[in-house]
């Protein structure tokens, strides 16, 4: 399920990253990469993810291996391990995940520890970023969904254990939790959300869970946030996708 056949996974990526090309506007690509459709009755993708970078025509996936990418040309896959990795089966909790990061590089959590794993756009090199956290420092916090925001310069992860909202910042050495009006439970996809243009309303979230979505709007100071359930899939016009450089 992890490793599909070549051919087939070469044309999966030409028909994602041709379908993100012609879906921007303005040659503007989106590099949150269209999540895969079919959800599980946990709520979460299948046992894949992955992300587009347009700008360096690369597309990024995760598997239990690692990481491998794909890149416009190359029939070949580049595979880059991640020394240390543990997550947990989805018996037991959702996927890790992976995310772009402002420049390009890939990020990668465990579902079971509160560190991640940076991948250089450039050098491919490999970087482990353990996280300090502000509370819950007796769990095991582990993030389930990642999403940089460009607006808030930050990255936002859920703990599908907890139901809790984290922000990391850039230079991965802390993560503070933001305190939500309710749990988000089980949530294994986390997207931005962006207000209608003649509105003054904050940039939010939405989190994909198993039995409900949740739309997470922030406090002013945006260290809280205000959780009631939506449809994801029935406010596409909402969502937006930032690239890499945070176009």
């Amino acid at each position: 399920m992890w490793n599909g056949n070549a051919i087939a996974v070469r044309a999966f990526f030409l028909a994602v990253f041709i379908g993100s090309i012609v879906g921007c506007d303005g040659g503007v690509a989106p590099p949150q990469a269209a999540k895969p459709a079919a959800y599980s009755a946990r709520g979460e993708p299948p046992e894949l993810r992955y992300q587009v970078d347009p700008a360096r025509k690369r597309v990024w996936f995760l598997n239990r291996d690692g990481v491998f990418i794909y890149e416009v040309g190359t029939p070949q896959k580049v595979v880059v391990p991640l020394p240390d990795w543990l997550w947990v089966g989805t018996d037991h909790s959702c996927l890790p995940d992976l995310a772009l990061g402002p420049n390009g590089e890939a990020v990668i959590t465990s579902n079971i520890l509160p560190t991640l794993w940076r991948i250089d756009p450039e050098t491919l090199a490999v970087s482990v970023h353990p996280l300090a956290l502000d509370a819950d420092t007796a769990k095991d916090v582990g993030f389930s969904a990642l999403v940089y925001s460009s607006t808030h310069q930050a990255f936002f992860a859920v703990s599908d254990l907890h139901g809790s909202l984290w922000r990391i910042d850039p230079r991965f050495r802390r993560a503070q939790r933001i305190s939500l009006s309710a749990p988000i439970p089980e949530a294994c996809g986390l997207q931005l959300r962006v207000a209608q243009r003649k509105t003054v309303r904050p940039v939010g979230l939405c989190a994909r869970a198993a039995r409900a979505d949740w739309a997470v709007d922030f406090s002013p100071d945006q260290r809280s946030a205000y959780v009631r359930v939506v449809s994801c899939a029935d406010h596409l016009e909402s969502f937006s996708t930032i690239s890499p450089e945070g176009n």
